[in-house]
């Protein structure tokens, strides 16, 4: 019968002609069909023995030992056989060359290579074999457990066995502060160790604390991968025996009760005879209370906008102010050290002013712990008190044989300049600015006013007139209008006011950075200030520093970087208790501040006179001068103008662009 070109098997209809072929489908015509091909026709033979193949490997194990096997004796035995039948010194007989082939497989393999019945052949093998079985199980064990104890060391998971260290608990913008200063700190130790505990990998934080530290010296990095809220995790770290833990604030005020939990579960992961001290940061004043009831009352809580809040109201009134706590607070520098003084006993305060030429005396700590930043110059140093110094180390404040000489002719007797009313101007709207301006509010004269600028959608009118309504002496109005476009910034006459506050909108779900928009505000000012010749004072808030460093204006201008300004503030009060008292002193609203006061208040303007005399005639006041800035020179690197803690002998000629830097009461 004959089929058709399809191969369906039917016959022509009755009546119908093919004219020639049938056109086949184009992939037909491409990839002809075999004959044959179909059902029936066997595969190659190459397919089925990879097939086979396949089917014993999915077998498991044994199917995997047995190939194993083979192909050994496959590359085994003819080797063997060659080295035998080459060899001078082999049997002449085929039986003897047989029996040394054997030999050396089984020497190769750890087969015994035993001659002789197949019995003793046979147990030769078989105890081969369990010695095989026996040393491979023995090396896989080992392996398995190597192996569990670098993967348990790649997750983090293994105690910390150290005493003295620096416990770090979460992870957050403040980590690589934290971790640089207390490097820097660690720096004239002879070995110190820092261990940090996040839900984080422990590789990708170890990396990430490798690029943005660099080199650590004798300081020892030690990440652990846990939850900080899990007293288990915890032990990892041993906190019992820190010297001190450091609780990093969340990105968020909400999570603030993160924070709490996590000061609960260090309570819980130490013994109770264990009193450890910890430093620990919230954003939202809401939470401050309860994370002070969960650390205990060794505990230092610090709040971020509260102290964000109160720096950037000081600088907007007093520019230059950001660099000199930027000094105060960078390890790299001079800072804030207690001292023993036992040869000043007996002695006043005021005189201990002039007796230590390489470093500043601003307070001192009475016998019962209490400080007290700028006490009266008549005030007498009883035995046991300490002092409160600005120097480069705590062993390099050194008195004196002779108190400083100071030249009294060009020390100036008049009062001090009286503050003016203040023009400032606020662009933009976060959840700080209230306090801002209740802070300016506290500290500017009267007839002063504050412009709020700031779109719809960062405040609404209901929050301008509560911040008003608190501040008292001081008029605030509010001009809708979104500080990052030309036309809001062109008509605002920036040049006229005293102070520019420019702060970035709340982080929000899925928003980008906060300084986002702080910087394209900066982009806006410098063009503004450029275009009309005068200068803008300019005190921006950031939460990056690394945006401070791209920031359009100069390097002198006033930058508040919270994250920056916390975790210096958590490293410093973690080499020294006593600096938490001194630094909420130092920014309480009604304690002794940090000033910049014209130097013609002090010495008379184009004379010469040494930083003794500067001293001197602070001290008459009531304050203690601890450095100057020259403004010709802010914007020369490193120091930008500012110089703290000068040299008692250091001379030169005061002018009137000169600003003295002096610790009093606001």
């Amino acid at each position: 019968m004959q089929k058709t070109s399809g191969g369906t098997g039917r016959r022509p209809r009755p009546g119908s002609a093919r004219v020639g072929k049938q056109r086949q489908p184009q992939e037909a015509q491409r990839h002809p069909v075999r004959p044959g091909a179909g059902a029936g026709r066997r595969a190659p033979l190459d397919e089925q023995v990879r097939y086979w193949f396949d089917n014993t490997l999915a077998g498991g194990v044994a199917a995997l030992i047995g190939w194993l096997a083979v192909a050994c004796l496959a590359i085994v035995v003819p080797l063997s056989a060659v080295l035998v039948w080459t060899d001078d010194r082999a049997p002449a007989a085929l039986r003897g060359k047989t029996a040394e082939v054997w030999r050396t497989v089984g020497q190769t393999l750890r087969l015994g290579g035993e001659v002789g019945s197949p019995l003793r052949v046979a147990l030769s093998v078989l105890l081969a074999l369990v010695a095989l079985f026996y040393v491979s199980t023995l090396v896989s064990l080992i392996t398995a457990a190597i192996t569990e104890k670098l993967v348990a060391l790649r997750l983090g998971h293994s105690t910390v066995l150290e005493e003295g260290h620096t416990v770090v608990l979460g992870w957050s913008a403040q980590i690589h502060t934290v971790v640089t200063e207390l490097v820097a700190a660690n720096a004239n130790q002879r070995q110190g160790a820092i261990a940090v505990l996040a839900d984080r990998d422990k590789t990708e934080m170890e990396e990430a604390l490798s690029a943005e530290v660099g080199s650590t010296g004798r300081t020892r990095i030690i990440c652990r991968n846990g939850r900080p809220t899990d007293p288990a995790a915890l032990v990892r770290v041993s906190p019992g025996t820190a010297d001190v833990v450091l609780v990093l604030p969340r990105d968020e005020p909400d999570e603030d009760a993160e924070i709490v939990k996590t000061l609960l579960a260090l309570r819980a992961a130490v013994d109770d005879d264990c009193r450890v001290r910890t430093v620990a940061v919230v954003r939202d004043e809401r939470y401050r209370l309860a994370a002070r009831l969960a650390a205990g009352p060794d505990a230092v809580v610090l709040e971020v906008d509260d102290i964000t809040a109160r720096l950037v109201s000081q600088c907007v009134r007093q520019p230059g102010l950001s660099l000199v706590y930027q000094e105060l607070l960078d390890f790299a520098g001079d800072e804030f050290y207690v001292i023993d003084a036992p040869a000043q006993a007996g002695r006043t305060f005021g005189q201990t002013l002039l007796t230590y030429q390489n470093a500043s005396v601003v307070g001192v700590v009475h016998a019962d712990g209490t400080v007290r930043l700028n006490p009266a110059p008549g005030t007498v140093v009883r035995p046991g008190e300490r002092l409160v110094v600005i120097a480069q180390d705590d062993d390099t404040a050194t008195p004196a044989d002779a108190p400083a000489a100071f030249d009294e002719s060009v020390i100036v007797s008049r009062p001090p300049t009286p503050a003016r009313p203040q023009r400032l101007l606020l662009l933009g709207w976060n959840r700080r600015a209230g306090r801002i301006v209740a802070h300016l509010s506290g500290h500017t004269t009267a007839d002063s006013v504050l412009h709020v600028v700031a779109a719809g959608g960062e405040l609404t009118g209901a929050e301008v007139r509560d911040a008003a309504a608190g501040a008292t002496g001081l008029g605030v109005t509010f001009h809708p209008g979104d500080p990052t476009l030309p036309e809001t910034v062109n008509r605002l006459d920036a040049t006229g006011y005293d102070g520019v506050i420019v702060l970035g909108p709340d982080r929000s779900a899925g928003s980008g950075s906060p300084d986002d928009r702080a910087l394209v505000t900066l982009l806006l000012l410098r063009a503004l200030e450029r275009g009309s010749g005068s200068p803008i004072a300019v005190v921006t808030e950031m939460t990056d520093d690394r945006n401070r460093t791209i920031a359009p204006f100069g390097p002198g201008a006033d930058f508040v970087v919270s994250g920056k300004l916390i975790g210096q503030l958590m490293a410093q009060i973690s080499q020294n208790w006593r600096l938490a008292v001194i630094f909420e002193d130092l920014l309480a609203p009604d304690g002794n501040g940090i000033h910049l006061r014209p130097a013609g208040d002090y010495v008379r303007e184009g004379h010469q006179a040494s930083f003794a005399t500067v001293v001197e005639s602070a001290s008459r006041r009531g304050e203690c001068a601890i450095g100057y800035r020259i403004r010709d020179r802010e914007t020369d690197k490193p120091d930008h103008g500012v110089r703290v803690n000068p040299l008692k002998t250091e001379v030169r000629r005061w002018m009137a662009d000169d600003d003295i830097i002096v610790i009093t009461a606001h």
